[in-house]
């Protein structure tokens, strides 16, 4: 069986992000090392749970990673999607810390999303399937 293990957000500054995934979005350090000539790698994953899928807040500078994370954001488009147990419970805690929305929580199709901007060059989704 074949499963995801990691993936990757490429990300301004990998210190301001591993905060804002943590502190505000409330995932878990998973790894933090310094991998030398000041590089950080560092993974995030869901608190408590999914042990063996980690996000990697990578470095987004480079011929690859600034092209398209800048033609993500021009064209609104979330570089990852978050799922959610309650949209509109996640909207109001995150708007009361400050985090801006690009998109506020909406229906579309079978689902309710919004789409938050996650301060280090990114949009994000988060989604809850309709009950």
């Amino acid at each position: 069986m074949i499963k995801v293990a990691m993936t990757s957000v490429y990300v301004d500054d990998v210190a301001k992000a591993h905060a804002f995934y943590t502190d505000v979005l409330g995932f878990e350090t998973r790894m933090h090392m310094h991998v030398g000539g000041g590089t950080l790698f560092v993974t995030v994953g869901a608190a408590g749970a999914q042990k063996d899928v980690q996000l990697l807040l990578e470095p987004g500078q480079g011929p690859i990673a600034e092209p398209y994370r800048a033609a993500l954001r021009r064209a609104g488009l979330p570089c990852i999607v978050f799922s959610v147990d309650d949209l509109h419970a996640e909207f109001k805690r995150l708007s009361r810390l400050g985090v801006h929305f690009a998109q506020k929580p909406q229906k579309q199709g079978p689902m309710y999303l919004a789409i938050l901007d996650d301060t280090v060059g990114n949009w994000v989704q988060l989604t809850q399937m309709k009950g």
